[in-house]
């Protein structure tokens, strides 16, 4: 299964993407509205400082007169970093008093409808200048005087840097508030993909009902989806029981007729070497009939698990069962069987035909490949686990080919009556499913070879 980034994290991607650009905008907008704000606080300044030194200009004994107010610069000190330049032009466009190069490419006359503002660089820095003009009676008839007044930008550069400086701050808060209300609010509107999740984890294997629960409408697609594939999941799981069902009994009653079939050929009329042919076809008739009924139990068993709910067993009652449906009626009298079952009742989670099965497996495998004249089918416990060990006095598996005989169609046999190699391999599985294993003890001059099946007791850690 590839793992792609969450539906979370790609929504707080994109959702973040925006939140930056649109800060970036509105930090952009704070930053030419600070400095509009800042030359319109200090325009308004110049513009005071320069109509002052205006109302000073006067007519005294036929010339022009100007007295620099006080009040002016006082006005202009406010802003402390700042120099301060100013020139006054009479009416003859003569410099009166003040800086002869300030605004001497400027056309003074423009201020006559206005106050003129502009920027400009005097005396290697940059300046804020405002020019205006004022009405002047002369002896020779009326005139404009004009005063020019420039000031640094040190000031209302600060202003505009302060004022973008507070507006990022709060651009940034607001957009941290934003973002982590964002995330509140996506982890909430997802939490029905979390519910419908854990509504699937929380379902028993063999549940292939439809699910019924409220989501909403974007994944209401989705859930109809899920439920259209339980529904065809669940046709087929009946049509592979039945499939199994059917093939079960139509192969069991042929086999069982051919094998009967075969047993009434009298081998008294029948030459030595019709009667070893006649043997073979015995053998590998015997043989079709074992591999059939493991084929068809092997996919029981595990189809078993998806149909059925696991429930408490004693597993002193399901090996005894084992041992009398394993152990045949016709076993040589010289073989000495026995079965010791535990001194407690040991309980594990399972189902008991599946377990069955599987140490009927074992037995038979026993029987058939490992017993010479002994076989012992005993029950213990192991710490928290309740042991199912079938114990035989053969010369058992070597340890090198014990990963190998769990295999399906595995092999340690030879001889024509070789196993089919599913009998360890059903055991395995349904001790797997079980939560527990199947393991071997090696043969030793105390003990002879064993194979077991380990479960986990119930209401006890492992």
């Amino acid at each position: 299964m590839v793992h792609r980034s969450s539906l979370f994290s790609r929504l707080m991607r994109r959702v973040g993407l925006v939140l930056a650009v649109g800060a970036a905008m509105m930090i952009t907008a704070a930053w030419f509205y600070a400095r509009a704000a800042a030359d319109v606080a200090y325009d308004r300044l110049l513009l005071g400082a320069a109509f002052q030194m205006s109302e000073s200009l006067a007519v005294a004994d036929g010339s022009l007169r100007f007295i620099l107010p006080p009040s002016a610069f006082e006005l202009l000190g406010l802003a402390e970093r700042d120099r301060i330049f100013y020139r006054v032009i009479d009416p003859a466009g003569v410099t009166l008093t003040g800086y002869k190069a300030l605004a001497a490419d400027t056309d003074v006359s423009l201020s006559r409808s206005g106050p003129v503002f502009g920027s400009d660089t005097f005396m290697g820095e940059q300046v804020r200048t405002v020019t205006v003009a004022h009405a002047m009676t002369m002896p020779a008839g009326p005139g404009w005087a004009y005063v020019v007044v420039a000031q640094t930008v040190e000031a209302r550069e600060a202003l505009a840097s302060e004022l973008t400086t507070r507006a990022t701050l709060l651009v940034a808060l607001m957009s941290l508030l934003a973002l982590v209300g964002t995330a509140l609010a996506v982890r909430y509107s997802l939490r029905p993909v979390d519910e419908l999740a854990a509504a699937l984890r929380q379902r028993e294997p063999q549940d292939l009902t439809p699910l019924a629960i409220s989501v909403p409408q974007e994944i209401s697609p989705f859930v109809t989806a899920i439920n259209y594939f339980i529904t065809r999941l669940d046709e087929r799981v009946k049509l592979l029981q039945r499939y199994i069902a059917d093939s079960a009994h139509q192969i069991r009653t042929p086999l069982t007729a051919l094998s009967a079939q075969v047993s009434l050929i009298d081998e008294q009329k029948l030459a030595p070497q019709d009667r070893r042919h006649l043997q073979r076809v015995q053998d590998r008739t015997a043989e079709l009939a074992a591999l059939t009924n493991q084929l068809l139990n092997h996919a029981m068993v595990i189809h078993r698990f998806d149909s059925i709910q696991l429930a408490p067993i004693s597993l002193n009652d399901v090996a005894r069962m084992a041992f009398r449906n394993a152990v045949p009626i016709t076993i040589d009298p010289d073989m000495v069987v026995s079965f010791e079952a535990a001194d407690e009742d040991l309980m594990a989670m399972g189902d008991v035909l599946s377990l069955r099965e599987a140490i009927v497996n074992v037995i038979d495998n026993a029987l058939r490949h490992g017993a010479v004249a002994r076989l012992e089918v005993r029950v213990r416990r192991a710490g928290s686990f309740g042991r199912i060990e079938v114990i035989d006095d053969g010369p058992g598996i070597r340890a090198a080919d014990w990963p190998n005989v769990i295999s399906r169609f595995y092999s340690r046999s030879s001889d024509a009556r070789g196993p089919s190699g599913l009998g360890f391999a059903i055991a395995s599985e349904v001790a797997t499913v079980l939560h527990g294993r199947l393991g071997f003890r090696e043969r030793s001059q105390t003990e002879f070879f064993c194979v077991f099946l380990e479960l986990p007791l119930v209401g006890e850690q492992p």
